[in-house]
Order: C-alpha cells, then structure tokens, then sequence
C-alpha cells in the first residue's frame, strides 16, 4: 500500500499553497477587472463620440427643419404662435434624448458585473477552503 504524497504534507506546507494559490488568483482577478474596466472606458468614450457628432447633426438639420416648419405654419396661424409651438414641441424632444443619454451613462450600466462576481465566488471559495 502506498501513501499518497498529498495526504502526507504537513499543514504549514498546506497553509503555504493555499495562502500562494489565494495570492496568484485575486492577481489573475485583478487583471481581469482592469481589462474589463478598460473595455468599459473605451465604451463610454465611443458613445460620447457618437453622442457629439450625432449632436452637431441633428442641430443643424433642427435649426433648418425648424425654420421651415414656422414658414409652413405660420401660412396657417399667427407666426408667433407657429414659432411658439415649433420651439415648446422641440424643447420636449430634447429634453427626452437628455435623459435618454443620461441614463445610458449610469454607474450602474459601468459597473464591471462579470468581475465583480467572479470575485464573490473566488470569496465563498476562499473562506470554503480554509474552514
């Protein structure tokens, strides 16, 4: 009969490779939370690119659309009602696209949740192996 080399190692040897396997796996998540955060800036810098270039668009072709849309009511109504209206009804698309933004821009929607998980079980994991 043989003795298995693993049940014969001492308990400060145990203690060395659990405390050296600990070590080596909250690195590894380490990195993987700075890669995540990292493809997380890149996102939110793309999406403020788009955010801006798509502003600059629909500002212009607003201020044209806008105009022609006062000419076109105010043949239907008083001028100053039609600019009236034309300006409160675009107000409150804008207003909407704000929060629309915003809210895609959240905390919440960043937050590296893979990592973040991995982490809680590597944790569980841990305290498991040591009791």
């Amino acid at each position: 009969m043989s003795v298995d080399p693993q049940q014969s190692r001492s308990v400060p040897d145990l203690l060395s490779d659990l405390l050296r396997e600990t070590t080596e796996l909250f690195r590894t998540e380490g990195k993987l939370i700075r890669a995540e955060i990292s493809d997380k800036v890149a996102q939110i810098q793309l999406a403020g690119g788009s955010l801006v270039a798509g502003a600059i668009c629909l500002l212009v072709s607003l201020i044209v659309l806008s105009g022609a849309l006062v000419v076109a009511l105010g043949k239907i109504m008083d001028p100053a009602w039609a600019a009236l209206l034309v300006g409160v009804v675009i107000a409150v698309i804008g207003v909407v696209l704000l929060a629309a933004g915003k809210k895609n821009l959240e905390a919440v929607n960043l937050a590296p949740e893979r990592s973040l998980g991995q982490l809680q079980k590597d944790g569980q994991l841990v305290k498991e192996q040591t009791r």
